[in-house]
């Protein structure tokens, strides 16, 4: 898995070992910043279930100007920091380890762009958009990025933001609201 484009591309994120982390593919990567590429830029990111911090960090090697990472695993979390010190993106990072609300709780600013992809299956994308909400932490013109199964239907309207469009790739599917 690499950095598809901007000051990081190329390089190279480290993996891990096993399922338990499904990292975004490079083609849906690709075809996903396409898509939100005219919010990128100075944007403040959250890669919610960061995993290995893939979306965050292709976010700001594309000019985005703070990412927070946050996840729940202390092995998600150590490789997060060392993929975004192979990036030497010390400087705009923000690595928080804990559940979504904790991590959540620790940001005091709008937020741009959110990326969530939580394990599929466990009823959290309802729950994070309710507290995103809750918190009002999503910035006026800010957009969430939803990655979940292609078999789960997400509705025009969630927690009082409204769907913009949705791609399917394959079993996923990449739907963004704002």
């Amino acid at each position: 898995m690499r950095i598809v484009a901007g000051d990081f591309k190329g390089r190279k994120l480290e993996t891990p070992i096993g399922n338990d982390i499904r990292p975004t593919s490079e083609k849906v990567k690709e075809a996903l910043f396409s898509i939100i590429s005219p919010h990128i830029y100075d944007a403040v990111c959250v890669d919610l279930f960061a995993g290995t911090g893939n979306l965050g960090l292709e976010a700001l090697s594309r000019g985005a100007s703070k990412c927070y990472f946050g996840d729940n695993s202390r092995t998600s979390i150590e490789l997060v920091r060392r993929n975004v010190a192979h990036c030497k993106a010390e400087e705009w990072s923000v690595v928080c380890f804990g559940d979504y609300e904790k991590v959540l709780s620790k940001i005091y600013e709008p937020v741009d762009i959110f990326f969530l992809d939580p394990p599929y299956k466990k009823g959290l994308y309802e729950d994070c958009f309710a507290k995103i909400r809750e918190m009002d932490l999503l910035a006026e013109d800010g957009i969430i990025v939803a990655e979940h199964a292609s078999t789960d239907l997400f509705p025009e309207e969630l927690s009082g933001f409204q769907k913009i469009k949705d791609r399917k790739y394959g079993s996923m599917t990449i739907t963004i609201y704002g």
